[in-house]
């Protein structure tokens, strides 16, 4: 804003500039003095009025903001002269903006463009507002105007972009292409072009429609001299060669490409499938997801004949040599991965064999080193003759080649060849890896290399033998030592690094994590992860930065339940921007069934402040890049922004954060009320569970980030038994999970509508007995109704159904059977059913005395049975699973809460308040079984919670020494010689004879700082801390069933 300084409706600069100094300063209070003075001497300045309501907005009034923005526009409209000020509407548009009345400021440009049809400023700003608006079509209109009035190349490429943003991102049909097209067209017989952008704009047009001739006759006749990297243009011809489907064409331009740029793997793909005529990668392209890219390549059996397939896969193989061997860089792996990548096209069409293919990997791995002599010669000689797998065995027979690394050392090696190892059986696969071991005696100087060849060991074993089921415990805890081992000897390489810096060696301690992980998985020994847990602490005591640590770290904790060590874990992270989007999910799940109330708010708070600033400011980007006429950036961002708006995780949040609101409140009916009364009853989530099905979520999270044992939110292999899953397994994006995911939520969303209904029900049905001629309003009772047939249709039942099956466990019927997983959601079920109950009249099955509805002695039954065989059946250790500790929780905070809320509805419906009405026999009696049958309730309820705090306050009485004592303790058990800890007694054996000058200053003392004994505290105190946040909880409820039970006794 301060490049706009000038007279802005007749202000002189010196008089705005201090305002504008103390805004840009956030200095807020002397900004408003300051635009005090000056409407004192410019009270009719739409301007004055503008800076006023900016300033208000920063002060957090927004009321007063939005009243003194309406006064300017007035002002405006008044006065025509005012309307041609730009500065004073831009300045309107960003208070109105920030106000969620961006349709106002847009409303005033339209005014102003009405009244100046010919100014250009105004225009633009108008167009600027449709942007913030995402109104397509009338940037196009208004972009096509501008055009006409100058005639500049730029409006003509805004109003494409926007033609190209309805069919992409609105409800435009593809013919509008034809009309981008024809205005492109007509510009450039008329002008031509003279921005890159603006041809890149023209070919994409084009590419839409399928027109790859006409679009490759623009590239190479006279516009194609805008593109000034011959590259770039290369790869534009090569794509729309391989899409017109001329793969020869195409393969040449895509070897030029290799030629000048032979580690660019992306185009060596394409080059073998055009060269295979394989159309694959460009039909998975229109596809893909680009958060998630897909792991695999994808390829097609060629329908070339035998002799087609030989003669071309042998060309790429001569053209692949020809790069290695003018490649003078050794860090170049793309040639070599095509060696690769060749045999397996050869594999994956029977032609060629796994013995080639394996020694492609093994080449990858190290290189052979000829000694130059006569067989030597000879050697070379055979290899030149296209035999090339022979070569190994014969200079490894003769004895006349060693071995150096090639890419072995790299972090990178096993990612690298993890997709061709794919098509090997699990036989094979072994067999490969007695290849690489064999040859892993690859000679190296540099201590790095070595150190970066034995993890890449380490970690291929981990690759090829998948979940090691081949291999026994003592085996995998030699591999343990081999890397304890490995890792303190790689400490003193890292001792004059920046402590921001990586570590060498570093990765050693996350596979050994792993390793010790699936030791736990097989054996259920929780001392493995709790040596995870030391061995993790200490690599973070060395260096504090190391991101992968501390999301095993997060995990191992959050499985123990010490879900406040995780949370800080978390927060050390310092996720910021988008990477809430793509890493929350790391945290998101635990916390959600967690009694960490506060932490969880401050969590959904920053998420969603985050996504809603960005969806809101996300235009800015958009209209800048308009500016800046980076037209593909316009489409990305565009796209971007609805990614994020279909958000599963950013719908899920805006579910949750009320229910955590409601669950925050309902020990008191009052402020519960208060909660629903801000959610307008619940209507608006209503409205969203109404739109969920129709909505295509996106699902953004960073699932490589997180460890193998739980691949997806949804998974954790440590709670099932081992069943050889296969190591790391990842689990793909498919439509079931979408379809999961909209059931979950939309369930989630209908809960806030309900809990306010069911009070509603409750208290109407109690007023019905109290009141002469009383009656329910059969709106609240059909509502509620119609709520749960939709709640027993997304339990997968119909509504009589799932009542049957609520009935069906009075009469001894096994409905544990049925609840399953859902036992959540059948007691939420349960809880709103018999609020409706309570109130509709199709329903009354009274219990046996004749005293309650049936539905409410079931509640009570079911709510006490399946909490307290939760409590009696779970361990008071610290290595105990939290999985059960969690549905608890969950029992207690939501069906538990809200069967609560319903008690104090009618509790305070049937204390007397205010004039006495007179009552009759009848009601006498009505009040007073209702009085029992509440009685009777609470007193269920109140055991329940008694027995939790019991159960928690045994946690107590366990002295804390005793408890580190049994962690630390089995760890250190040196007599013993398999079993957890082996590889904790290494590094403690190390530290305790680390040589200070070695180390340096700062390694030797992080390593001298690590405590097990604080680690353990750490897990115990983080567990405590979360039992004693739950114990607050239901000591909540309890001290609020007491008040009630004073209440109910007045009756």
């Amino acid at each position: 804003m301060a490049s706009k300084f000038g007279l802005a409706g007749g202000i002189p600069e010196r008089r705005v500039r201090p305002i504008w100094d103390a805004i840009d300063s956030r200095q807020f209070k002397n900004a408003f003095k300051h635009v005090t003075a000056l409407l004192a001497k410019h009270p009719n300045s739409p301007y004055a009025l503008a800076l006023k309501a900016l300033i208000l907005e920063r002060m957090g009034k927004p009321d007063e903001a939005l009243s003194v923005c309406l006064n300017a526009k007035e002002l405006l409209y008044k006065n025509e002269s005012l309307l041609m000020d730009d500065l004073t509407l831009s300045t309107l548009q960003i208070v109105f903006q920030r106000l969620d009345h961006l349709d106002l400021a847009t409303g005033c440009y339209e005014h102003a463009c009405s009244k100046f049809p010919n100014n250009l400023e105004l225009m633009m700003g108008l167009f600027n507002c449709y942007v913030r608006e995402y109104s397509f079509v009338k940037q196009q209109q208004t972009a096509i105007k501008m055009y006409k009035l100058v005639g500049e190349e730029r409006f003509l490429l805004w109003a494409v972009c926007s033609i190209q943003l309805q069919v992409l991102c609105g409800n435009g049909g593809e013919k509008l292409l034809l009309l981008a097209e024809g205005l492109i067209k007509k510009h450039v017989s008329a002008h031509s072009l003279h921005e890159p952008e603006a041809l890149m704009v023209y070919i994409s047009i084009l590419e839409q429609q399928a027109k790859f001739g006409d679009a490759l006759e623009i590239l190479s006749g006279k516009l194609g001299s805008l593109l000034m990297i011959e590259v770039d243009k290369l790869r534009i011809q090569g794509r729309l060669l391989a899409r017109a489907g001329d793969y020869a064409a195409a393969a040449d331009i895509f070897r030029k490409i290799l030629e000048s740029c032979p580690d660019d793997w992306k185009y060596f793909l394409h080059y073998l499938g055009c060269l295979l005529e394989d159309d694959s990668i460009w039909c998975d392209e229109a596809v893909n997801d680009p958060v998630h890219p897909p792991k695999f390549v994808s390829c097609k059996v060629s329908h070339l004949t035998d002799e087609e397939f030989d003669s071309r896969i042998s060309n790429a193989s001569a053209f692949i040599q020809k790069l290695q061997a003018d490649t003078t860089n050794n860090s170049v792996r793309g040639p070599y991965l095509a060696t690769i990548e060749i045999e397996r096209r050869k594999h994956l069409r029977g032609e060629g064999n796994d013995v080639n293919l394996m020694n492609a990997i093994v080449q990858y791995f190290c290189r052979y080193i000829i000694k130059v002599n006569q067989l030597s010669l000879q050697c070379i000689i055979f290899i030149s003759s296209s035999h090339m797998c022979m070569v190994p065995c014969l200079l490894w027979k003769l004895g006349r080649c060693f071995y150096g690394l090639r890419f072995g050392h790299l972090a990178c090696f096993t990612s690298d060849v993890e997709i061709f190892a794919e098509v090997f059986t699990p036989d094979k696969k072994m067999e490969l890896l007695e290849k690489i071991m064999k040859n892993s005696d690859a000679s190296s100087t540099m201590p790095t290399q070595k150190l970066g060849k034995s993890i890449s060991l380490f970690k291929i074993q981990q690759l090829l033998l998948g979940n090691m089921a081949k291999s026994s415990a003592s085996e995998l805890e030699v591999s343990c030592v081999q890397m304890a081992e490995i890792y303190c000897q790689s400490i003193p390489l890292s001792k004059d690094l920046d402590p921001q810096e990586s570590m060498q060696g570093e990765e050693l301690l996350s596979v050994a994590c792993n390793v010790l992980i699936q030791l736990f998985w097989r054996t259920k020994n929780a001392g493995y992860l709790v040596e995870a847990i030391m061995v993790l602490e200490f690599g973070l005591t060395i260096r504090r930065y190391v991101w992968q640590y501390k999301i095993l770290l997060l995990h191992l904790y959050s499985y123990f339940g010490a879900l406040s060590v995780a949370h800080e874990w978390y927060k050390s992270l310092d996720v910021k921007n988008i990477l809430m989007e793509t890493l929350s999910h790391q945290i998101f799940p635990q916390m959600l069934v967690s009694p960490l109330w506060t932490e969880l708010d401050s969590l959904l708070k920053d998420y969603l402040k985050f996504m809603d600033d960005y969806l809101r400011e996300s235009a800015d980007l958009t209209f800048l890049a308009y500016r800046h006429r980076n037209y593909s950036k316009v489409i990305e961002f565009v796209q971007f922004k609805e990614r994020l708006q279909r958000s599963s995780q950013y719908m899920e949040a805006r579910v949750e954060a009320p229910i955590l609101q409601l669950k925050q409140n309902s020990d008191n009916i009052e402020e519960e009320e208060a909660v629903l009364e801000s959610l307008k009853c619940g209507i608006h989530f209503l409205e969203l569970s109404n739109e969920i099905g129709s909505k295509s979520l996106t699902f953004n999270e960073d699932l490589q980030s997180r460890p193998w044992w739980t691949p997806t939110t949804e998974k954790n292999y440590l709670l099932g038994p081992f069943e050889g899953v296969s190591y790391c397994p990842r689990e793909n994006m498919t439509k079931e999970r979408e379809t999961s995911f909209k059931r979950v939520i939309e369930k989630r969303s209908l809960l806030p509508r309900m809990i306010h209904l069911s009070i509603q029900s409750a208290s109407t049905s109690i007023k019905e007995h109290m009141e002469v001629n009383g009656s329910v309003p059969p709106k609240i009772s059909s509502e509620l109704k119609l709520l749960l047939e939709r709640y027993a249709q997304l339990l997968n039942f119909s509504l009589s159904e799932a009542i049957d099956v609520v009935m069906g466990f009075s009469s001894g019927e096994r409905s544990s059977v049925v609840f399953g997983s859902n036992l959540v959601d059948w007691l939420n079920f349960t809880v709103f059913l018999n609020a409706w109950n309570l109130s509709s009249h199709e329903l009354v099955q009274p219990d046996e005395n004749g005293c309650r509805p049936q539905t409410w002695s079931i509640l009570d039954s079911l709510l006490e049975r399946y909490i307290l065989d939760k409590v009696r059946s779970m361990e008071s250790e610290l290595c105990s699973s939290w999985s059960d500790v969690q549905l608890l929780i969950q029992l207690v905070t939501e069906p538990l809460a809200w069967h609560v809320l319903v008690i104090q509805s009618c509790i305070r419906s049937c204390v007397p308040s205010g004039k006495k009405k007179k009552k009759t026999g009848s009601v006498d009696q009505t009040v007073s079984n209702l009085a029992h049958t509440i009685t009777n309730s609470m007193q269920h309820l109140s055991c329940v919670l008694e027995e939790i705090i019991k159960w928690i306050g045994e946690w107590k009485k366990t002295s804390e020494d005793n408890i580190l004592e049994d962690i630390v303790s089995p760890l250190r058990n040196k007599e013993q010689n398999d079993g957890p800890g082996q590889f904790f007694r290494v590094l403690e054996s190390y530290i305790s004879l680390a040589d200070h000058t070695e180390l340096g200053d700062r390694v030797s003392q992080s390593v001298k700082s690590w405590s097990p004994v604080d680690v353990a505290r750490k897990m115990v105190s983080g567990k405590h801390k979360v039992l004693m946040e739950f114990s607050k909880i239901c000591e909540a409820k309890l001290k609020s069933l007491k008040s009630m039970k004073q209440q109910i006794s007045q009756l």
